[in-house]
């Protein structure tokens, strides 16, 4: 039998880190006890390990009692690492030994999940540098911020390389805990568990519930004007070279600056400025896909259709279709 070590973190809890724990632990629970009842050995001891007798989530709403404290578990297999309180400041010193844990445990041969916000204190043990991960979209400058080296991957529902899994963010770590019962189980126990639960299996992207702000906390003055220039102007035809020439600067040095302030190019900043807006009128109005590709500033259906879709993993009539209320409610008295 395999060993399943779920951690408590004992700094920046939240009711999302009591989420993920109490998930976890149920989901693979049943998938062991799916297999009891067909004679077959348990994959997982399930065990939760923690550093405190019993830190307090969310101001003390919830307290989390460890089974043991994670010095006893001298080898497990997999370590599961919930959510957190994004508001990180110190990578070396907060939950600094949960860290070091993870970092021995991962040397001797067992594989890491983070689920959210987790992958904060999964960066700080340096093993995600150069890898790909994902993380709610909420949270991706954070990261990106504190951890440069990191892959930020925030499109992406899962990741999954070198025996290192991390996810988007809210509740879609139960599409990561289904992943992982697939792995280590088999698709059917996997299935099984999103029919009891009632979670959508095999969804791949979080791009669909992505809200674009546009990073702003890097501290460039032009990057920022240039940032407030777009999202006022974004209807019009604006191009690179326009905004160079209206904030004195180089094409090249600009492209630079832009791309290290705000993780995109100008560009691509642009599109998603447009697509926002696109995806804020096709939730809330009546608008055709044709209205509303014109008001955002497109004259080419396929080329808005192809970007919108790049962007939220859907195209804009499927996107339309879940979240406007007006054509849900067609749909349903269609049906």
């Amino acid at each position: 039998m395999k060993h399943l070590t779920i951690l408590v973190p004992d700094a920046h809890t939240s009711l999302n880190t009591f989420a993920c724990i109490v998930g976890a632990y149920d989901i693979f629970k049943r998938a062991n006890e799916l297999w009891a009842s067909k004679g077959r050995q348990q994959v997982f001891k399930v065990n939760l390990a923690g550093v405190s007798p019993q830190p307090e989530v969310d101001k003390g709403i919830v307290a989390i009692k460890p089974e043991t404290h994670i010095s006893a578990v001298r080898k497990t297999n997999l370590i599961v690492i919930p959510a957190i309180n994004p508001n990180f400041i110190d990578p070396h010193n907060e939950n600094a030994e949960l860290v070091q844990w993870i970092r021995q445990q991962y040397k001797g041969g067992a594989e890491v999940a983070s689920m959210c916000s987790g992958a904060l204190i999964l960066a700080s043990t340096g093993l995600l540098d150069g890898q790909s991960c994902s993380i709610h979209w909420n949270t991706a400058d954070r990261l990106r911020e504190l951890f440069p080296k990191v892959i930020v991957k925030s499109e992406q529902l899962i990741t999954d390389a070198n025996g290192i899994y991390t996810n988007g963010g809210g509740y879609s770590f139960l599409n990561l805990i289904l992943y992982l019962i697939e792995k280590y189980y088999d698709r059917e126990t996997a299935i099984y568990c999103s029919k009891v639960y009632q979670i959508e299996i095999d969804r791949q992207r979080q791009s669909a519930f992505t809200i674009f702000t546009g990073q702003k906390s890097h501290g460039d003055e032009l990057v920022m004007k240039a940032q407030h220039f777009i999202e006022q102007n974004f209807q019009e035809k604006i191009t690179v070279q326009n905004l160079s020439e209206k904030f004195a600067v180089g094409r090249r040095n600009f492209d630079r600056r832009f791309i290290k302030a705000t993780g995109n190019t100008p560009v691509e900043y642009l599109q998603r400025v447009k697509i926002e807006s696109a995806k804020k009128s096709l939730e809330t109005t009546r608008k055709t896909i044709n209205e509303v590709m014109y008001e955002v500033g497109y004259s080419d259906v396929k080329a808005f259709r192809e970007v919108f879709r790049k962007i939220t993993g859907m195209s804009p009539l499927e996107y339309k279709g879940k979240y406007n209320k007006e054509a849900q409610k067609a749909y349903y008295q269609d049906n």
